[in-house]
């Protein structure tokens, strides 16, 4: 691993390792989350993989939720790789497009969104 990797990380540390993670990688996983939005509240974190700042805020979230185990599902997109769906997400909400942010849906509709350090785990409460 070269040095800036270890600094801004490198691809080894993508959050789909952590088994609370369901990936979005296309529009159809997309439409299946907000579906389960209808029976369970999700939560979809939008994340820069080239970030410093939304690595190390990815990072605290992801220690969060290991010590608290949320009652929703938590959905990952990785908004560089799959920037048509981070975009539909943003227009489909009515969300300006941040990163990171996490939105949080419940019955098709988001609920609130945050970003940057505002993202905490009592959102989804």
């Amino acid at each position: 691993m070269s040095f800036f990797n270890k600094i801004f990380g490198g691809s080894e540390d993508k959050p789909e390792t952590k088994s609370f993670w369901k990936p979005i990688e296309s529009g159809q996983e997309l439409a299946e989350a907000i579906e389960r939005s209808h029976h369970k509240k999700i939560a979809i974190f939008k994340h820069s993989t080239s970030c410093f700042i939304s690595k190390t805020v990815l990072r605290n979230f992801e220690k969060e939720v290991a010590e608290a185990a949320p009652d929703a599902e938590l959905y990952y997109l990785d908004l560089l790789a799959y920037r048509p769906i981070s975009n539909k997400i943003a227009e489909d909400f009515g969300i300006t497009h941040q990163s990171p942010q996490l939105i949080v849906v419940e019955h098709g509709k988001a609920l609130n969104d945050a970003s940057h350090q505002s993202i905490s785990i009592k959102q989804l409460d």
